[in-house]
């Protein structure tokens, strides 16, 4: 997040999920896409993810994963079924939809149904439906209720990772339209018990269509962007009686750090005190009219773990077109580079820093007159070139 290395916190709510099924005595572990966050994860993300199955399946508790949008299918999906006999279950095909995992309690059977990420132009002709969310995840839903039929299971949980209409995105989410419209009716799940649904960052139920019990997203364990520094990160534990009804109790993830954002100058926010933020990440929003020396190394000694420097100036900098009118009409180098330092920074240059810009225009020009121009000096770079007589210089 932010240049900002999130896998120690990923693996330490690992851990914690780890110990809290143990606790809870849950019977399975559900999770819902986006195992990881691209298609290639690094070696260090799957180790982590390996350590938590073998927890898992230490502990004799079955877990259920199903491929995401950021996930590669057939990457996630390879040694399922040797993955199985440990009572690690993917789901990352279509073919694998309508294949429950089968739990048993004093009532009966339970099916888990898992539907992995569908991408309707990848998968519309295997399921014989349209070019949309709708239908392929409606081909998908009535394969499940054709199967749990089949075996006279009236109790049914169905993951899927999708953006179900009526619930709330944030901006860390990656877009998932095809033909404009990325999000499918919840009535695509009607006559399912319980649906846990993965994709969206934010924990939240969708209202159910007649005859579903429950629409769920559970969120992400842990904040992606400072977008979600409101959001109470959680996982949900999900009881179903023997008549299938649900009853959903949020568990608290851990959270690494507190997220929060300030606005205000640079001196403002330095003359602060008793924030509270020097243990949190922090995002910055600058509103100096002439853009500061060195803000992140001042913000940086006094919050540590600051992570995002945005400017939004008060009033408006320079317009191009008003910048390039001005340009025009500058002769002296020095007014040239004084134009410039104001449309970067919001402010003209100061007198310390004409002087500096006086130093190098007069220290090139100079060389122009005892060189021929085959050389050009560039100040402060440590860089020297070569460059055609006549050509442009640059400092």
């Amino acid at each position: 997040m932010h240049g900002e290395d999130l896998l120690p916190h990923q693996a330490a709510f690992l851990d914690w999920l780890v110990a809290e099924s143990v606790s809870h005595q849950v019977d399975a572990v559900v999770v819902a896409g986006d195992i990881y966050d691209r298609a290639v994860p690094p070696v260090e993300a799957v180790t982590v993810l390996d350590r938590a199955l073998r927890g898992f399946a230490r502990a004799q508790i079955p877990v259920l994963l199903t491929s995401g949008n950021h996930d590669s299918a057939v990457r996630l999906g390879f040694g399922a079924s040797l993955s199985e006999m440990a009572g690690v279950h993917l789901r990352t095909d279509v073919a694998e939809i309508a294949r429950p995992v089968v739990l048993a309690d004093a009532c009966g059977d339970i099916a888990l149904y898992g539907i992995p990420y569908l991408l309707p132009d990848a998968v519309m002709t295997d399921l014989g439906a349209e070019r949309s969310h709708t239908s392929v995840l409606s081909a998908a839903t009535a394969l499940i209720r054709a199967d749990a039929a089949s075996r006279g299971i009236d109790r049914t949980v169905v993951t899927a990772h999708a953006f179900v209409s009526g619930a709330l995105p944030c901006e860390s989410e990656r877009d998932i339209s095809v033909g404009g419209i990325g999000d499918a009716p919840a009535s695509v799940f009607a006559g399912l018990n319980y649906v846990a649904l993965g994709h969206l960052h934010g924990q939240q139920d969708v209202r159910p269509p007649a005859g579903t019990s429950h629409i769920r997203y559970s969120g992400s364990p842990l904040a992606f962007s400072f977008g979600e520094r409101h959001q109470a990160k959680s996982v949900t534990l999900v009881d179903i009686d023997g008549a299938g009804a649900v009853t959903t109790t949020k568990l608290a993830a851990p959270v690494p750090r507190r997220l929060e954002q300030v606005s205000g100058t640079l001196d403002e926010l330095l003359a602060l005190q008793d924030t509270g933020l020097a243990d949190a990440w922090v995002k910055v929003i600058l509103t100096d009219t002439v853009r500061p020396a060195a803000p992140m190394e001042r913000l940086r000694e006094k919050w540590p773990h600051t992570l995002v420097l945005d400017f939004a100036p008060e009033g408006e900098l320079p317009g191009p077109a008003a910048d390039l009118r001005r340009l025009a009409r500058a002769a002296d180098p020095a007014e040239i580079c004084g134009l410039f330092v104001e449309f970067t920074s919001g402010g003209w240059p100061d007198e310390e820093q004409r002087a500096a810009l006086t130093d190098v225009i007069e220290c090139v020009q100079h060389a122009d007159a005892q060189d021929s121009g085959s050389v050009t000096t560039l100040i402060d770079s440590g860089v020297q070139g070569g460059r055609p007589p006549g050509s442009a210089q640059a400092a």
